[in-house]
Order: structure tokens, then C-alpha cells, then sequence
């Protein structure tokens, strides 16, 4: 986060988690939860491995997080060898949920699980335990808090006039209908550096149908866009393509991606000591000379200096090698944020070591064009419900059911996102919060007639307002606000940039001996990024890879590209 905030804000990013009351789930008796295992001792009741053998991971995110746990779990690994080294104050990468009741409460953005592609998330946080639910697994905590909050939009594309449109036909000619059945068909070595806007061109039209429009908004997609990254979706995610105008596809968590995700997950490690090095930043790897990629020191910078870890023959390096939240900045309800692309990020570690080895990857097309890559999001915190009781109105949609909102006609590109009540577990019961994003921060409001990067959070809430219709309340509605808090992120769309097949490194690069990459810019064929699931499932590869894990297997990546049910209801739903 952006190192000159307000002190308010470094708060708001700081006061995360504060343990509250426990969520009340209903308890559901769905066939699809008896599949799902639940929290067991065995993990406990294993030997620890009694090897002095040390593992460093570098980055603090979830993909960290989860490889530290399949260690634990499935290697028989001491807590206190597994080493998580974060440049920030918090754990969770991108999943993050921070703030309080006075200063505001922040969402840099949110995470639409899906429970069928996630299958090694699900699969690993069945062992995790529950903070708030006795005797239930995360896993179970998040599918009995989604059967009971179910996602049903009602208003998923709004028109300039404030008009909810039908979005039952997905509004495609033959000529887009032949154009995405040709790239379902095409094979991703003929797709190198290609963008959508590429594939499209003989039939601009697509761009202007409710599919690209709700397409875009749900996924984060642009014009600009790698094409890859749109194939692997299609063939990942062909099923929700029958129901995206409903997004009855979307998994809710309970709270925040932090407090439902993160800090379990972390607590959970914390019981087996494993150690936590935030604050302390990797700025170098050092290799052996040859061929092989091994990894011999680990150079780290925190509050007391530059300090080199040297490594042992026996020992593992794990590096996150890109951020998409990095060089994020906020600003307030009087202050817009800092646009900074230029500070360092996390990518220039990847640019140093991938200059020092064969295959490991390009960071260019990912972190090279911050224009393209960049959006901004908002959240918005009021005192009492008296704003959300009238986007509950004007939408149908209870918080929680609705998903997401997308202001199709707007400069901006605007969506909102109501989440059900309360998102934080330190949110008292009379605050209420939503947030929301635009795609395009460089474009002048059609209300506010400035850049939204430019905008404060109060200029982004009229603008809002005016889209909603609702400006005659705009004096009520302010009364209400604690704050509205920007987030600009210029590098949130930068693992959908186009790039070569060879530009994300493998997991495990070929020669390596004890080093692995895992992020949302890893090569995992067939799986899609942008996702909770891309990071586990890198974890699990690395792990199981460096640890020649043999008695368990990776979950596979879903083909529902090849189920004729599922095929048949996309194109029914194409011709709709």
C-alpha cells in the first residue's frame, strides 16, 4: 500500500480482523456438502519430520499461505523450518478486508469464489478449522453461509436512464456466435501475444452485447485483453456461461477474503509456529553457477538493514513473483488517491532472477503498460442502511443476492458490489458497507467531469449517485457516510495482459533442484488466473514437485468444455 497515506488510512489498512461475535449459518444439509471433508486430528496426530530442512517462502499471499500448509499437513514439515517473508505489515496478498467504523472500511476488490473450479481450494481448506463455527471446516463454513445466502441478480446491467435491462438474450449475431465457437475450437500455440479485440475484429458487434458487457464486468476483462486468458475462461468457466446474467454461479464468503480466508488459514499455521517475517522485503536471489537453478541466498532488506540468508543444500526457495495489488494507493473522502505505477514492485525481483536463469519467465508484458492494466475501486461506509435500503429498492436485491451491479453506459465503466451484512467481523451492526470499481480510470465522468483517478471518494459517490438516479437525495444520503475510500491499482489486470505462451515460468522450472515460483503469473495449463484457486493450485504443484510427494494427488483442472450437457446449455443460452 501507498506509503504516504494518511496516518487514518495506514490505520484502516492495519486494523484488520478484530475478533467479534460468530456468524450465525444455517446449517445445510446439501448433497454437495457431504463430498466436502471435514476438520479432523490426523494432521495432528502425525511424526514430525525431523529433517533440519528449511523452507522460505518469499511473499506473504495466499499462495504462501497454502504452501505452507501442504507442507504441515502433507510432508510432515516442522512449523518453525517454514519461513513466510511479506514486505508489508499484513499477510493475504491481495485478499485483504482492513479498516474500523470511524475511519471507514476498505475492499481493494473481492473475490467471487465458484465452487466447481475450485477444487484444490475447497480440497485444502476442508482440513482448515473454522474460527467461529465449532467443529467445521472453512470449507463447510463458506458453503453453508453461500446455500443460505443464495446469488440471484435482478439488476445486473443498468442503461444511462436508470432502466435495469432484460439481460435474458446474451445479444450475439451468428457472426460472434461462429467467432467464439472458432476460439473454443483453436489451440492456445496459435494465440501468442493475440488480444480479444484481435479475435473480434471482423465482428466489432460482440463488444456491444450483454454477454461482453456482463462478461467483462464479472471477470475484469478488457478489449485489450489476452486472448488466452479469455479462452482458458470460456473453457473453464462454459458452465456459468447459461447463468452469468444471474451470476447464480458466484460463492460468497461469509466476511471479507481476509477474515473468511486469510486469517483461519493463518491462525492454522500459527498452531504449528510457523514463522511470520513481515515487514522485511526480498530484494535478491543468489543461484550456483551451471545449468541447474539453485538457489544459494536469499537477500532481504528490513527495519535493521540488508541481511543475506544462506542456504543449505537440503533447503527450498518458494517466490511469489508478481503482485497485482502492488503500488496501490488510497485516498478518502477529500483526497483522491496517488497514481505511483513507477515505485518498485514485487515484479522487478522476477526481472532480476529471470535475468540470471534460463525459464523463468518474462515480467515485461505483465508489469510493462500500467494504462492498460489499471482500475480503481471504492468502498463506501454509512452510518445506519439508509443508502443500501435504496440501492435494495431500485435493484430487487437484498445485500448479498445480488452480486453485481454494472452501470453499462458510464465513462467509468462503473459496477457496484453489495455484499450481505456485516462484511467485517469488527463491523458493528448500525454501520453498513459496499464497494465498487471502474475500468476505466482515465476518462472523464458523466457527471463529475474529471478523470475518475482524479476523483475524491465524495466526487466518486456523486458520480454514483447520479448513475442511480438518486441525486435529488444526494444531502440525506452524505449525512450518512463515514467515508468513501479510492483504491487505485495500477497493475489489477496484469496477469490478463497478452503475452507469449513461454512468458509465465513454470511452477517448477526445468533444472531446478530447490526453487519454485507461485502467483497468478505461473504457467498451470488449462486453469485460469485472476482466481483464489490459480494460487493454490501453484502451491500444491510446488510442494508436491520439490517434496516428490507421491501418495496424493493434485485435483485436476474440471473439463466441463467436454460435458455434452453443459455444451448443449451454452448454446441454447447463445442463441437466446
Amino acid at each position: 500500500m501507498n506509503k504516504k497515506s494518511s496516518k487514518d488510512n495506514v490505520n484502516i489498512l492495519l486494523a484488520l480482523g478484530a475478533i467479534a461475535g460468530a456468524a450465525t449459518v444455517a446449517a445445510i444439509g446439501a448433497k454437495k456438502l457431504k463430498d466436502r471433508a471435514k476438520v479432523t486430528d490426523k494432521s495432528l496426530q502425525k511424526p514430525i519430520n525431523s529433517e533440519d530442512k528449511q523452507v522460505y517462502f518469499v511473499g506473504g499471499g495466499l499462495a504462501s499461505l497454502a504452501g505452507a500448509a501442504y507442507l504441515i499437513r502433507d510432508c510432515n514439515f516442522k512449523g518453525e523450518n517454514i519461513h513466510i517473508i511479506e514486505g508489508l505489515k499484513i499477510l493475504g496478498g491481495s485478499n485483504d478486508g482492513a479498516g474500523d467504523a470511524v475511519n471507514g472500511f476498505i475492499c481493494r476488490g473481492g473475490r467471487m469464489l465458484n465452487e466447481e473450479t475450485y477444487e484444490n481450494f475447497w480440497e485444502l481448506l476442508s482440513t482448515v478449522p473454522s474460527l467461529d463455527m465449532p467443529n467445521m471446516s472453512v470449507t463447510e463454513e463458506i458453503l453453508n453461509f453461500d446455500q443460505s445466502h443464495p446469488t440471484y441478480a435482478k439488476a445486473r446491467l443498468i442503461d444511462r436512464n436508470g432502466v435495469i435491462q432484460d439481460v435474458t438474450s446474451m445479444g450475439f449475431n451468428n457472426a460472434d456466435r461462429m467467432a467464439l465457437g472458432k476460439l473454443m475450437a483453436t489451440s492456445e500455440d496459435k494465440l501468442d501475444d493475440m488480444t480479444i479485440e484481435q479475435w473480434f475484429k471482423h465482428t466489432p458487434h460482440f463488444f456491444e452485447t450483454n454477454f461482453w458487457y456482463m462478461w467483462q464486468t464479472t471477470f475484469a476483462f478488457q478489449k485489450w485483453s489476452s486472448l488466452f486468458e479469455f479462452k482458458r475462461y470460456m473453457d473453464r468457466m462454459i458452465f456459468e456461461f447459461s447463468r452469468i446474467e444471474t451470476l447464480e454461479g458466484v460463492t460468497r464468503t461469509p466476511y471479507n477474503q481476509y477474515d473468511s480466508v486469510i486469517l483461519p488459514l493463518k491462525t492454522y499455521l500459527e498452531g504449528f509456529n510457523v514463522d511470520f517475517s513481515i515487514n522485511a522485503t526480498v530484494t535478491d536471489l543468489d543461484f550456483k553457477p551451471g545449468e541447474e537453478i539453485t538457489v544459494t541466498a536469499i537477500h532481504v532488506q528490513d527495519n535493521e538493514g540488508e541481511k543475506v540468508i544462506e542456504l543449505k543444500d537440503q533447503d527450498i526457495c518458494i517466490m511469489i513473483n508478481g503482485c497485482m495489488t502492488d503500488n496501490a494507493t488510497l485516498g478518502d473522502m477529500h483526497r483522491a488517491p496517488e497514481y505511483t505505477p513507477d515505485k518498485p514492485i514485487s515484479g522487478e525481483l522476477w526481472a532480476k532472477v529471470a535475468k540470471k536463469k534460463w525459464g523463468l519467465g518474462n515480467p515485461e508484458p505483465f508489469f510493462g503498460n500500467h494504462e492498460e492494466t489499471n482500475w480503481e475501486s471504492f468502498t463506501v461506509t454509512c452510518k445506519g442502511n439508509k443508502l443500501l435500503k435504496l440501492i435494495e429498492k431500485f435493484s430487487s436485491n437484498a445485500p448479498g443476492s445480488g452480486a453485481l451491479m454494472t452501470f453499462k453506459d458510464s465513462n467509468w465503466l462503473m459496477s457496484i458490489v453489495v455484499a450481505a451484512q456485516p462484511h467485517f467481523k469488527n463491523q458493528p451492526l448500525d454501520t453498513t458497507i459496499f464497494w465498487g470499481y471502474g475500468l476505466y480510470t482515465d476518462r472523464i465522468g458523466d457527471y463529475v467531469k474529471k478523470p475518475m483517478r482524479e476523483c475524491t471518494g465524495e466526487e466518486i459517490l456523486i458520480e454514483l449517485l447520479h448513475h442511480l438516479h438518486m441525486e435529488d437525495k444526494t444531502e440525506e444520503i452524505m449525512d450518512t457516510v463515514v467515508n468513501v475510500i479510492p483504491c487505485m491499482m495500477p497493475y489489477i489486470d496484469s496477469q490478463f495482459q497478452p503475452r507469449k505462451k513461454t512468458d509465465r515460468p513454470e511452477v517448477v522450472p526445468k533444472g531446478s533442484t530447490n526453487f519454485a515460483m507461485i502467483s497468478q503469473f505461473v504457467e498451470i495449463p488449462e486453469d485460469m488466473v485472476f482466481t483464489e484457486e490459480y494460487s493454490v493450485r501453484a502451491a500444491r504443484i510446488a510442494i508436491y514437485t520439490l517434496f516428490d510427494v507421491k501418495d496424493k494427488k493434485i485435483c485436476p483442472v474440471t473439463p466441463y468444455k467436454k460435458n455434452p450437457k453443459v455444451l448443449k446449455e451454452a448454446l441454447k443460452t447463445s442463441f437466446r
